[in-house]
């Protein structure tokens, strides 16, 4: 599903933003955090 996408900046360090940067590290991409 995601096999061009290996970079991920989320915005926001809430709930939300944490368990979406939490969800694209499982799946192995570099998560950027701000």
């Amino acid at each position: 599903m995601m096999d061009g996408i290996r970079r991920v900046g989320v915005v926001g360090a809430g709930r939300m933003g944490c368990g979406i940067a939490q969800v694209a590290a499982q799946a192995q991409c570099d998560v950027v955090l701000v």
